[in-house]
């Protein structure tokens, strides 16, 4: 299946990543992660560091996917805000579920900051704004509730905004805690660190089938099997690998620009993330050599666009929203792309045992924070393994019910 199209920005970033052999003949581990995106390189470092023997399989190459079109925004706040889930969830349980988000965030930065190799991390602030004036008063809602229960938020009024951006909006909530992040730099440096902490990855080696054994199951791929314990599904977008009746996704497209670099930025306060109430909403943040990353324009079809002219147009509607929050700037596209992401309809993620499966689990980040639900699945599965309780685990079990917004 095509995930994307178009001209990617973050796999020019680091053109000669390590590169890892084809799985042949047999093996034998405790748990075998299929996937090698975020998710899945995720899991395995998760697993590796606790001393659980592991090994990844990839059908292509690490970071491939979806992860070589992430946007990489690390942030707590979720396409569902805080007071959503409150109604959804009880407010308890939401909070719970935000702190997971807010600690996942906080630790993917430490992560990122303690690898080997640079990941372009910048620990940033969100400014979440009101994309007319008839969404503040939910916009006030969301703060009041993040205030209360011990967020770091910040409110700030159209002048105050005024002051800081060459735009004006009727009203923001700022959010620290959060990063952006070179998503194809920090798998590849994550998966080498892996490795080193002894994670076994095998790329163009795919799952071509699932035995049940007396021990647990056998993993047969093009060359080889594996006997395992245990298996992860950290399938991305192509949720039909990982079986199962409990997955019902949306998967739509979304769009990303990525400019030349800009020769200054200095009126865009302290580089904040910056994203929006409409929905679909726009974001954008910015890069190490000052280029801006634009994205949005979600629509309802699953397979990317396949034309350049398609592409384009849908760029240029992003340039145009660009130039509108920064007259100042005269940006021009460098890279341009439209890719598949998958959605649930009550906006969390599906983690955790499959209940007609025994030993199998899925890690699917869904959503626009699909990389702090990454390591939120990671290191649920990893407590699982291991007999501990996991804090989310009952919000994001794959039979729970779902409550739509």
């Amino acid at each position: 299946m095509t995930l994307h199209f178009g001209s990617l920005y973050w796999p020019g970033t680091y053109p000669n990543p390590q590169r890892y052999p084809a799985l042949s003949g047999r093996k034998a581990t405790r748990a075998v992660i299929i996937g090698g995106g975020m998710s899945g390189v995720t899991c395995g470092f998760a697993l590796a560091k606790s001393g659980i023997s592991a090994i990844l399989i990839e059908r292509s190459r690490i970071a491939s996917g979806s992860t070589s079109a992430n946007t990489g925004l690390l942030q707590y706040s979720n396409d569902a805000m805080l007071s959503d889930f409150a109604v959804t969830l009880g407010e308890q349980a939401a909070v719970r579920f935000y702190r997971a988000c807010k600690n996942a965030s906080e630790q993917l930065c430490d992560i990122a900051e303690g690898l080997s190799r640079n990941a372009d991390l910048k620990r940033r602030c969100s400014l979440y704004y009101a994309s007319s004036p008839g969404d503040v008063p939910t916009l006030r809602r969301e703060y009041e509730m993040l205030d209360r229960n011990g967020f770091d938020a910040e409110w700030l009024e159209e002048e105050q905004i005024a002051t800081l951006f060459p735009f004006r909006k009727a009203a923001a909530i700022v959010t620290r805690g959060d990063a952006e992040v070179n998503p194809f730099l920090f798998v590849h440096a994550l998966a080498e660190e892996s490795c080193r902490s002894g994670l076994d990855i095998y790329e163009n080696t795919e799952m071509l089938s699932v035995e049940s054994t007396s021990e647990g199951y056998k993993v047969k791929t093009n060359d080889g099997e594996i006997e395992t314990e245990h298996i992860i599904y950290a399938v991305g977008y192509v949720p039909e690998q990982a079986g199962g009746r409990w997955v019902n996704a949306a998967l739509n497209r979304s769009y990303a620009i990525v400019t030349e670099p800009v020769p200054s930025l200095a009126d865009w306060h302290e580089r904040f993330l910056l994203w929006e109430t409409a929905r679909p909403y726009l974001y954008l943040r910015t890069t190490t050599d000052n280029r801006i990353i634009m994205g949005g324009l979600d629509e309802n079809v699953r397979q990317p666009v396949l034309t350049k002219s398609e592409l384009h147009t849908r760029s240029m509607r992003l340039l145009t929203e660009l130039r509108m929050l920064f007259p100042e700037y005269a940006p021009r596209i460098g890279y341009e792309w439209c890719a598949t992401f998958g959605e649930s309809p009550d906006g969390l993620p599906w983690i955790g045992e499959d209940p007609d499966r025994q030993g199998q689990y899925y890690c699917l980040g869904y959503g626009g924070n699909g990389t702090i639900y990454s390591l939120i699945g990671a290191e649920l599965i990893r407590d699982r393994l291991l007999g501990a309780d996991n804090p989310v685990a009952e919000i994001v079990r794959p039979d729970r019910k779902i409550h739509t917004r």
